[in-house]
Formats: C-alpha cells, structure tokens, sequence
C-alpha cells in the first residue's frame, strides 16, 4: 500500500537500540513503540515507572553541547539525532523508551535509525499531517551567531559554520521538500576537537566518546577519516538543526537561515516562536518527495534534501 504524504505515520512494528551515552557514558537500552495518531514524539524513562517527557519546546533544559529535555525534574539528553531522524524520514508518531538519562549516541550519526526505519516500514494513519506554517520573521541573534525563521515554500534551510582549522568555513543549504535526507544528512556524524578533550571530560561531559561514534579533529586534520563527506561538519550541523527544530512539535513550512549556531540558538528560536502565536498558523501540508518503492510496500524514505556548497 502507498504511504501518502499529508497523513501521519508511525513505525510497523517496534525497534530497539543498545548503546552508552556520548555525555554521561551510561549504558542505555532504548525501545521505539508505535504510537496513536495525534500523540506526537513522547520519551518515556522506564527506570522511573515509565514517566515520560514530551519532545516540545517547553520541556528543553540543557542546550549547551547537546539537547536536552526536562519535566519535574527528570531529564532526557542528547536526543537531537534521535529527533531529526524520525523528522527526516517522516514518522509523527513513537513513544522513545530509554532505560537510563540518555539516548545512546550509537555511530554519531542519524544512520543507524533511518536504516532501523527502512527496516521495519512506516504505517499510515488516519490524522492528516499539520504543518507550522510560518508567517512572519522570527530571528535570533548573539554576537556573530544568528538564527531565524521566514515564511516561505517548503522546508528551505540554509547553514553557515565557521571553525577553527582544519574545518574553516563551509556552507550548506537546499529544499528538505524536494530530495534525500537518508543519503544527504543522516550519515553526518558529529565531531570534536582533540584539543578540548581534557576541558569537556573535566566539566564532566563526553565519558562515552570515541572515534567510533564522532569525527575527531586536531590541528593536523582528521584523526580518524575518512570523512563520509567532505563537508560533513555542517551536514550534522543541519542534521543537529532539523533536530531541535522538532521541538516545534511539527514539521516547519518555511524558510530557516543559521550562520555559527548550535542547539541553544536553535533551541532558543522554537521557544521564541511558540511564545509568538501570531509568528504562525497551523496548515495541512505542502508538497513532499513521492514516496518510493522498498520491498513490498511503497514508502516514503525522507523528505530531506539539500545541495552542498563548500565556501
């Protein structure tokens, strides 16, 4: 059965991942459960008896080297590949089961789950898609870091990253309506430079880093190459973006700029654009890539697709 691309979905059938937490280096068992139409991306802690954390805008807490949610006083961290997977390749609808404070950073990349997706299929529902339409400019800004949000067609993102050597400045921008987030986004991993090991290990992050789940950087290059692209530093960077912008609650229709900007810039736009109800209005959709043919069902494998231009 052809999946159409104006009604949510959910998976088939459920997913389970294993894996430690890039920040806190606990290991983690993290279910995914097909869900009700209308319910949305909901975390549930089943360490705490189940208690379960929406992924909206008003539960973000921590956003400063990774993204965070927080009700009462139960967290859920580094959830942002997690989130840009399930947007890219268009599910609507899970209930995300972590055994532990946060979601496993298997490869460092979104990959892992949309081939997990691929895997099991996706199932139509009967609710029709909404869409976050946006209707006036929205921005951001702090010092040279900007982010901001403008009415337009589709789901248009452009990005702008500029980092020390090796990296420099690269550029990345294009429709997430018209082509491939599988092939395009979900195999940028995320990187770290080896000079600020000591530093982030020291405020008690990265405990379950490693070259096999990031790219590792030093002033003489690549540390553990090769790269999956030659830009793929602002690939995550919009892999991370189409993450936190999830937080929204839905699929944004219009036009995202970011130049030097991370998840608390990105972070910071979803809060100030749901506390701006007159900023958008809620609308059933725009066109999306058709859907293609896997296996026995025809389904839909992104929605994501952008051209890189190296700066």
């Amino acid at each position: 059965m052809a999946l159409e691309a104006h009604f949510e979905r959910t998976i088939r059938s459920e997913i389970q991942f294993h894996g430690v937490g890039l920040h806190s280096g606990a290991v983690v068992t993290m279910r995914l459960v097909p869900a009700p139409a209308g319910s949305g991306i909901v975390f549930r802690r089943t360490d705490l008896d189940g208690f379960e954390i929406p992924a909206v805008g008003r539960n973000v807490a921590k956003v400063s080297y990774a993204t965070s949610l927080m009700r009462g006083s139960v967290l859920i961290s580094t959830t942002e590949h997690l989130l840009s997977a399930l947007i890219g390749f268009g599910v609507d609808n899970v209930i995300v089961e972590v055994d532990n404070l946060e979601v496993p950073i298997l490869d460092g990349s979104a990959l892992p789950y949309v081939e997990a997706f691929q895997s099991v299929g996706l199932k139509q529902q009967r609710r029709k898609r909404e869409y976050l339409k946006i209707l006036k400019d929205v921005e951001v800004r702090d010092g040279t870091k900007f982010i901001g949000v403008y009415p337009g067609e589709g789901y248009r993102i452009q990005y702008a990253i500029d980092f020390p050597a090796p990296i420099g400045v690269e550029t990345f921008s294009g429709n997430l309506a018209t082509g491939d987030y599988v092939e395009l986004i979900a195999p940028a991993r995320t990187f770290g430079f080896k000079e600020d090991e000591a530093m982030l290990r020291n405020m008690g992050l990265i405990r379950g880093a490693s070259d096999a789940c990031a790219i590792i950087v030093s002033k003489d290059g690549v540390q553990n190459g090769p790269l999956r692209f030659e830009d793929e530093f602002v690939r995550h960077k919009v892999l991370d973006l189409i993450g936190d912008l999830a937080l929204a609650g839905r699929r944004i229709q219009g036009r995202v700029v970011a130049e030097r900007a991370g998840h608390a810039m990105h972070t910071a736009l979803v809060q100030r654009l749901m506390r701006d109800r007159s900023a958008w209005e809620l609308a059933h959709g725009y066109d999306e890539v058709p859907d293609v043919v896997a296996g026995s069902e025809s389904m839909d494998t992104s929605m994501i697709g952008l051209q890189a231009v190296n700066a």
